[in-house]
């Protein structure tokens, strides 16, 4: 018996030192347009590997492109790692484009499953053509970064110029043959097999590190909420679809006080709003134009000029959402959603001002004011003070015409606190006030 209890604290002590002794590397997928959030994955899941001393960091990549801002800054992640990254452009018919094809350049080792595809990495916007120049100095500060980490990298820097001036794209043969990957690999396990014992130089002193990948353990970090709550309101459009859906929501509630939802409505996509356009790159002329729109449009719901306001304010809002965006190579704001959402804003307070309006011109029905224009009846002599029945009530009145005995019609021009002013009906020009 007591051999049994020194045997089970040593086998539990084994179990754990090779439970402890496990190689592990991590993988994160980036399936989708490259943005802020994407910087956030990669550099943390960078960290956490450098933390558990993991063996690499497996970046599966399936992306049309995305925010260069972005890209530059996951470049800057892996270059400066201290753990080799390897790159895998993976399933079968999955792409790297655009921003993908720095990223993928940056990578320690690159790798791609048949029938995908790489390059075509010329910096787009969406709001509508550059200027000549502009659109050269873009193109060419783009080209030095691309062949900056190509060269880096021992990679075919020529063919990374291409992909960005011409927009020229590879398949798995030629980027194999050119020297823009490493390796062909049909799946992750082939992956693994295939990279196991190569070299690679890794942080900023090109310290040595041979890969070590049998039997290793691939972890996958979880996608927090926050994560997956920012990478939906990270997307330019949703942001600005969040920013006008609250500036509307809040002009309704000031043009017609009291409703409540699209004051809360409001409030909520502003505040979203803000935090995504935080970790955009965003034009600050256009973000001051919007807000001037804002501005006008809160002048035309207190002092209505009938358009004036209301016009400008859609100039100006046209104008700010074109420019929120347009940083250079950045995707932006489709011209034809910024036409349309100021058009819909447009229509909407146009019919909220005609309710201000028509509310404003309408007569009053209740209070002492609805009273005005009323007939009633005298009960008590008029001299020139006294008593008259209206609208089932009895009010103080005066003659502003003369006495007016009892019995008689009366009808109401003005008041003075709580007595009315009465003029006898019969009197000529009494209807109208003569």
């Amino acid at each position: 018996m007591r051999k049994i209890f020194i045997v089970i604290p040593l086998l539990f002590l084994f179990t754990v030192k090779i439970a402890h002794s496990e190689r592990t590397a991590y993988r994160l997928d980036i399936d989708g347009p490259i943005g802020p959030v994407t910087y956030y994955q990669v550099k943390n899941t960078i960290e956490l590997a450098e933390r558990h001393n993991a063996e690499f960091v497996l970046l599966v990549i399936d992306t049309p492109g995305g925010l260069l801002t972005s890209t530059r800054k996951i470049v800057q992640e892996i270059l400066s790692s201290n753990i080799p990254v390897v790159a895998y452009v993976y399933p079968e018919g999955a792409q790297c484009a655009s921003a993908g094809v720095f990223i993928a350049l940056s990578c320690h080792i690159v790798a791609m499953a048949p029938a995908t595809n790489i390059g075509a990495a010329h910096p787009v916007t969406l709001t509508g053509q550059q200027e000549e120049k502009m659109e050269e100095k873009v193109v060419n500060d783009t080209v030095s970064f691309i062949r900056s980490i190509a060269d880096h990298r021992g990679r075919n820097s020529n063919w990374a110029e291409r992909a960005v001036r011409e927009s020229i794209s590879s398949t798995v043969d030629d980027a194999l043959k050119n020297n823009v990957i490493d390796i062909v690999a049909t799946s992750i396990d082939e992956l693994l097999s295939t990279i196991d014992g190569k070299e690679v130089k890794v942080g900023s002193m090109g310290t040595q590190k041979v890969l070590s990948t049998g039997h290793i353990v691939l972890l996958k970090p979880e996608e927090t909420l926050k994560e997956r709550a920012l990478k939906i309101i990270s997307d330019p459009t949703i942001a600005y679809l969040l920013l006008t859906i609250g500036m509307l929501g809040i002009l309704i509630e000031l043009y017609h006080p009291g409703f409540g939802i699209p004051g809360i409505v409001g409030t909520v996509s502003l505040i979203l709003a803000f935090f995504a356009l935080h970790t955009l790159p965003i034009n600050i002329t256009g973000l001051l134009l919007i807000t001037v729109s804002f501005i006008l449009f809160v002048i035309e719901a207190v002092t209505p000029s009938f358009g004036l306001f209301i016009i400008s304010g859609m100039i100006t809002l046209f104008l700010g959402s074109f420019f929120l965006f347009r940083p250079a190579g950045e995707p932006g704001i489709s011209i034809f959603l910024i036409t349309g959402v100021t058009l819909f804003i447009a229509f909407i307070l146009g019919i909220a001002i005609w309710f201000v309006v028509k509310t404003r011109t309408r007569k009053v029905f209740t209070g002492i004011e609805a009273l005005i224009g009323e007939k009633g009846k005298v009960v008590k002599a008029l001299t020139p003070e006294g008593l008259i029945f209206i609208q089932g009530e009895y009010w103080k009145a005066k003659s502003i015409a003369g006495e007016v005995s009892e019995g008689k019609e009366v009808v109401v021009k003005d008041y003075e606190g709580l007595m009315l002013k009465v003029i006898p009906v019969e009197k000529k020009g009494g209807e109208d006030g003569k």
